[in-house]
């Protein structure tokens, strides 16, 4: 288990106020993402110039967790998808196999193809 001790400080802005992270990760990934997030609620601020950074806050996070459902739903898509392509390639090679062992009944003294040409 990681300890306090294996965590770097990591100074980041976000909406005008300091904070120190901390991190066992790239310092870099931390401060991009503060970044991130920084301008989301900046972007958010400009917007509803009368809310309090708490409001910003919640708006932001509701905005991330949207990003987040819309990425699962296409993750679950994919999913799905690669799924679907396996099962095909699957019954593809099935078939082929099938085929060849056919073949291969019908000559039984033929040499295996070996997809290369004769020397």
């Amino acid at each position: 288990m990681e300890g306090v001790a294996d965590k770097q400080p990591v100074r980041v802005t976000i909406l005008s106020r300091p904070y120190v992270l901390r991190t066992a990760d790239d310092p870099r990934e931390v401060e991009a993402l503060a970044n991130s997030v920084n301008e989301l609620m900046l972007s958010i601020a400009s917007r509803a110039p009368n809310a309090d950074s708490t409001h910003i806050a919640v708006l932001a996070c509701l905005h991330l967790a949207d990003k987040l459902r819309l990425l699962e739903q296409d993750l679950a898509s994919l999913k799905q998808r690669v799924d679907r392509k396996s099962g095909e390639f699957a019954a593809m090679l099935d078939q082929a196999m099938l085929d060849q062992a056919k073949l291969d009944q019908l000559n039984p003294g033929a040499e295996p193809e070996s997809g290369e040409g004769a020397s």
